[in-house]
């Protein structure tokens, strides 16, 4: 797992969290971090592709983790909810990115970001929605186990 890819999903999940809270548009958010942020030795175009991919994939997205919470996802802390729904897309849409790198880069940016324990709670509902979407590469890392 590359460093540059962790900081640019650190820096998505920061600008995310922007557009939840403000509704602003996502390319004025994007040019804004661009500027005021150290995006040195961040991949710049996984950045983007987070930031502009999960708006567009949202009701796709919250379909998937809906069933999982044990709430409205608006009442989901905002920190956690932009976390849940990057890490659900990459969950989806990048088949590259092994499940388990994206459940632990999730859980470490709910450590970071998070509530006191929403790391826990971001597990869980990462470790459900992963045997949903990825349960072919799961039985297959099961399967090398044995």
């Amino acid at each position: 797992m590359s460093k540059a890819r962790s900081k640019a999903r650190r820096n998505a999940v920061q600008a995310l969290y922007q557009w939840q809270l403000t509704g602003a548009d996502v390319s004025t958010i994007e040019e804004q971090f661009l500027v005021e942020h150290d995006m040195a030795n961040v991949d710049v175009d996984y950045f983007r592709e987070l930031l502009r991919e999960v708006p567009l994939h949202l009701h796709e997205l919250d379909d998937h983790l809906i069933e999982y919470l044990d709430r409205p996802i608006d009442e989901v802390d905002p920190v956690e909810r932009a976390i849940l729904r990057m890490s659900t897309y990459e969950l989806e849409l990048r088949l590259d990115v092994p499940y388990k790198a994206v459940i632990n880069e999730g859980v470490e940016m709910a450590k970071t970001f998070g509530a006191e324990h929403g790391h826990k709670y971001v597990n869980g509902i990462l470790d459900r929605v992963a045997r949903k979407l990825r349960s072919v590469e799961i039985a297959a890392a099961a399967k090398k186990k044995k």
